[in-house]
């Protein structure tokens, strides 16, 4: 059975200020989601589902079933704010999706198989299906998930500081940690990050998450469980939000399996401000130019 791949598009990109899930970047009106579905071809995904919120689903099936059709199976999945609830009281403030870890647990019963996760709105090249596939088909189970780790300077933004989860992991690359850095940029002399006690060096060889995850099935179970712990702890919180790493942190930490590391070489890019944009469109045009991809990929 090939894996599916889940792309996360439900939520609204609040710095960024519009839905940039579908912007336009390749030179046929292609998204950065286009480039990630292509190269998931490539590799042998064999399904893709879309994580959504259904207010947009009209819009997203118009732009993309008439590609997709015939090259790889498209699912439908909502994020809904009552989704998975259990009849727990929401409070009625709360507008802000549940995050990540809610999403993916919205895909209980569509997903079956081993499945990779990504951001909508990132650019992950094409080493990074490759290694997916290799792991989804060969290793993945129960007890062994995977990340995909970046290189930090092939992540960083040139018009603001970022957050990366930046990685330790043991002698045979499985995870020991990740730790949320949440304001990383460069400098003259290096790449640092700042927190509350000041600004510190950090190794630009340092490996990241950019949120490409593998998981075996039994994963959605496992938000299912830690999705009610959460609620009971933290839903009054009206920002707070149930993300993968949580849950993938506490798969490790209660012995459960292990996370394996899969560094890759490739370049990451992404709209993490609007005036990254630019820059977006040019790193497409150039993989064009080197032949990585047609001028127009679905022509």
């Amino acid at each position: 059975m090939k894996p599916t791949l889940v792309i996360l598009a439900a939520g609204m990109a609040s710095r960024y200020g519009s839905m940039k899930q579908i912007q336009s970047f390749g030179p046929a009106g292609e998204t950065i989601m286009d480039y990630s579905i292509y190269d998931a071809i490539q590799a042998g995904f064999g399904k893709v589902v879309f994580i959504i919120r259904e207010e947009f689903s009209d819009q997203f099936k118009a732009i993309f079933e008439p590609k997709l059709k015939g090259r790889i199976q498209t699912e439908y999945v909502y994020q809904h704010l009552l989704s998975f609830t259990d009849g727990f009281d929401v409070p009625a403030d709360r507008v802000k999706p549940w995050g990540t870890a809610h999403a993916v647990l919205c895909c209980k019963g569509v997903v079956n198989e081993p499945f990779s996760v990504i951001n909508a709105d990132d650019y992950y090249g094409r080493d990074a299906f490759v290694k997916a596939v290799d792991f989804l088909t060969t290793a993945c189970n129960n007890e062994t998930y995977a990340l995909v780790g970046y290189e930090l300077q092939k992540t960083l933004s040139e018009n603001g500081s970022v957050s990366r989860g930046v990685c330790s992991a043991d002698e045979v690359q499985n995870l020991t940690s990740i730790v949320e850095r949440t304001k990383i940029y460069r400098k003259e002399d290096g790449v640092v990050f700042e927190d509350e006690s000041g600004i510190h060096p950090l190794s630009q060889d340092s490996l990241v998450s950019m949120n490409y995850f593998c998981f075996a099935p039994g994963f959605i179970n496992l938000c299912e469980t830690l999705f009610k712990e959460f609620l009971q702890k933290s839903a009054l919180d009206l920002k707070s939000e149930f993300f993968i790493p949580l849950v993938a942190n506490e798969f490790i930490q209660s012995g459960k399996g292990v996370l394996k590391v899969l560094p890759t070489s490739a370049q990451w890019f992404g709209v993490t401000y609007k005036e990254d944009a630019p820059g977006v469109q040019a790193s497409i045009n150039q993989l064009i130019e080197q032949g990585e991809y047609p001028s127009s990929l679905w022509a």
